[in-house]
């Protein structure tokens, strides 16, 4: 297990983890850093830092289950990620405003909706049970295959992994539609 190779001091396993998890955290990140947040940094800075900060305190994480790694990175992640946000709202605007040239960023509106959804869908994921969860993050936000989902999630087999993650998508679709109903 590349943990305990990198809890013994081995600098090799640390980079293996790094490089078997740098794009996934890549995939994870995509389009979730508003271009409005972006300064002088863009996602790939984002995900330097997430990797560096997991990679850092490797030494005090404790694996309680397959996949907490991931849970862990993905974390840091969206912290790193609230932090850059919550930067660039204290930043003052620095370049004057050109009315005659459209913006290519979404209108206040469709950022305002694209984060509720987000938000609901975070919410209706953390009710989830922890398997279906990780099904969940690892097929749709990760993309990985079945056969790499039954690896993660320990499942007997691909089909195994691809009627969990069936059965997670049930449940999420129902929790995103109870948020839905409370909030009409």
């Amino acid at each position: 297990m590349l943990l305990r190779r990198i809890w013994r001091g081995d600098a090799r396993a640390r980079d293996q983890l790094a490089r078997a998890y740098l794009p996934v955290v890549k995939r994870l990140a995509h389009g979730r850093l508003p271009g409005w947040a972006r300064g002088l940094g863009d996602t790939d800075d984002v995900v330097s830092t997430t990797m560096e900060k997991a990679l850092r305190s490797i030494e005090k994480f404790e694996p309680r289950r397959e996949g907490a790694f991931l849970a862990y990175v993905r974390q840091i992640l969206f912290n790193e990620i609230g932090m850059q946000i919550r930067r660039a709202k204290a930043r003052p605007m620095t370049e004057e405003l050109n009315e005659r040239v459209a913006s290519v960023e979404p209108s206040p509106l469709e950022a305002l909706i694209g984060r509720d959804l987000m938000d609901r869908y975070e919410s209706a994921l953390e009710r989830l049970t922890p398997e279906q969860r990780e099904a969940i993050i690892l097929r749709i936000e990760m993309g990985l295959s079945y056969r790499m989902i039954a690896e993660a999630l320990e499942a007997t087999s691909p089909d195994a992994a691809r009627m969990l993650v069936a059965r997670a998508m049930v449940r999420l679709e129902a929790e995103l539609r109870d948020d839905t109903a409370g909030s009409a």
